[in-house]
């Protein structure tokens, strides 16, 4: 039996390859038998190129339905994907691209045309090559006369297909190694979990450089041989125009908030869709209860990372509980330890651990570190912090690395974010640990308030005395118009934590 994904892909669709795949407004629609005669095409442009199954794939490109193609071929021709957030920079300086390209060392490198020039400075060791133009350099003219058909290379289950890079907010990079095994098993698993059928139609609004709108949202659909709406990014007002066409959405939490920002946006234009899927970062209980009040739809959160793909989920039948990510999804063994590594009683939080066939194979060329990540009975160590609730739901608190010990005491931030948010006229919150010669970090308060609400940092302490302990209340607080955040929504500390430190 072949494990590649791209076999397991093409045997749910093939008996529908006349059919739509990717709906594009204002432009084409897209077959799926044009996706595997695009990605045949492309696939043997990389073998001529030099590509040999295992070789590396670079793509740092603008999202596309021939880009999607690309990841397919690479999955066809046995190489490892390795998609690039489009805001990494091409400077030195900036140390992002060239450390991904040292590390990695990518046979070919596929970028945007402004981008071309620069990148084959950085590493002229690689072919590199814009996706789209005609010139030479391009890959997809190199690919025009290349055969629309390609017999799939026989891969093993654990066989590499992609390399993903975590995101960094706290501390270098790390590649994370996907196996085909490992998005194989996941894709199954979701498709089933979330009901997906032919019928479905997908408002795909997400970049496709990330786990969430690459792995996620694609392999749901090509297993299903459904449908998406092929959106190049998120907008507010597209998305609600788009929504009345759709059956199906998944986003970050941030695109929740500003669909309810717009005044006429509500429960007509959701009136198709079946489900809303939210992930990469929490969701606000504020904006669960709008968005429930708003539409009468309960959004469904749940959790994952890149490491594993997605691990719980609140269900697709049965109640979404505000402030939970749900659930172990079926296959997948989920626990909350002690420092000690002993499980914790339900509402005791620990390290949240997983085990299962999506759990990635470990960090590319750091065989120390990934054995630091995994204990030894095989369990993978998140670095997030979380408990159980009474019904069995799992509830994120936070970053291991986001911890404040303040005066010898553990203080978890989520808690205290979660008694801010909740205060009148607070939009938003972040809650750091910041150095203290006294307490060895102060807690910190970073807060975005509600347009026109004024606030100050004295009625908020105040507010939170009665709330919480007196050692968990900000020493500071500081007010801000919107917090950093990276590329799939999560709010950076780490720029927060640098920002504030001379303080």
């Amino acid at each position: 039996m072949n494990a590649n994904l791209y076999a397991l892909l093409h045997d749910h669709f093939a008996e529908h390859a006349d059919q739509p795949c990717v709906l594009i407004p204002g432009g084409p629609v897209i077959h799926y038998d044009d996706l595997d005669a695009a990605s045949a095409r492309i696939a043997h442009a990389l073998r001529a190129a030099g590509c040999n199954a295992g070789d590396r794939v670079a793509v740092q490109v603008d999202k596309s339905w021939e880009a999607l193609a690309l990841y397919l071929a690479c999955l066809r021709a046995g190489l490892v994907y390795l998609p690039l957030n489009t805001g990494y920079q091409t400077s030195e300086s900036a140390n992002e691209l060239p450390y991904f390209f040292g590390d990695a060392e990518p046979k070919v490198i596929v970028c945007r045309a402004d981008t071309l020039d620069a990148i084959v400075g950085l590493r002229p060791q690689a072919t590199v090559m814009t996706l789209h133009g005609e010139s030479a350099s391009s890959l997809l003219a190199r690919a025009a006369d290349e055969p629309s058909t390609l017999d799939t290379v026989r891969s093993k289950p654990d066989d590499l297909a992609a390399i993903v890079y975590t995101s960094g907010t706290t501390g270098r990079s790390k590649g994370a190694m996907l196996t085909h095994r490992n998005l194989a098993s996941n894709a199954l698993t979701l498709v089933d979990y979330w009901g997906f059928t032919r019928g479905d139609v997908l408002l795909h609004a997400l970049p496709i450089y990330h786990v969430h709108g690459l792995f996620v949202a694609c392999h749901c659909v090509l297993l299903s041989a459904s449908r998406m709406l092929w959106l190049p990014k998120f907008d507010a007002k597209q998305v609600a125009d788009q929504l009345p066409h759709a059956t199906v959405m998944m986003g970050v939490p941030t695109f929740y908030s500003r669909l309810l920002a717009e005044p006429d946006f509500g429960a007509a234009q959701c009136r198709s869709v079946r489900l809303f899927i939210s992930g990469s970062a929490p969701l606000l209980p504020e904006t669960f209860t709008e968005f429930r009040s708003r539409t009468g739809q309960a959004i469904l959160e749940r959790y994952g990372m890149s490491e594993t793909g997605m691990n719980t989920s609140n269900p697709l039948d049965g109640e979404r509980v505000c402030g939970s990510v749900g659930l172990p999804l079926p296959g997948v063994a989920v626990r909350v330890v002690d420092g000690d590594g002993r499980p914790c009683n339900a509402g005791t939080v620990g390290g949240i651990e997983v085990r299962g066939p999506n759990v990635f194979a470990g960090y590319w060329r750091m065989p120390e570190k990934t054995r630091e990540e995994f204990t030894a009975d095989g369990f993978f160590k998140t670095g997030d912090t979380g408990e159980f609730l009474p019904n069995g739901y799992l509830k994120i608190v936070g970053r291991t690395k986001d911890l404040i010990i303040t005066g010898g005491l553990n203080v978890y931030p989520r808690e205290i974010e979660e008694k801010i948010d909740a205060l009148p006229g607070v939009s938003e919150s972040a809650v750091i640990g910041v150095a203290d010669a006294d307490l060895g970090e102060a807690v910190t308060a970073v807060v975005v308030p509600k347009p026109g609400e004024s606030i100050t940092e004295a009625t908020l302490i105040a507010a939170l005395k009665s709330e919480i302990a007196s050692f968990k209340v900000p020493k500071r607080v500081h007010f801000v118009d919107e917090l950093p955040r990276n590329a799939m929504g999560k709010i950076e500390k780490k720029v927060l934590r640098q920002r504030y430190a001379a303080e």
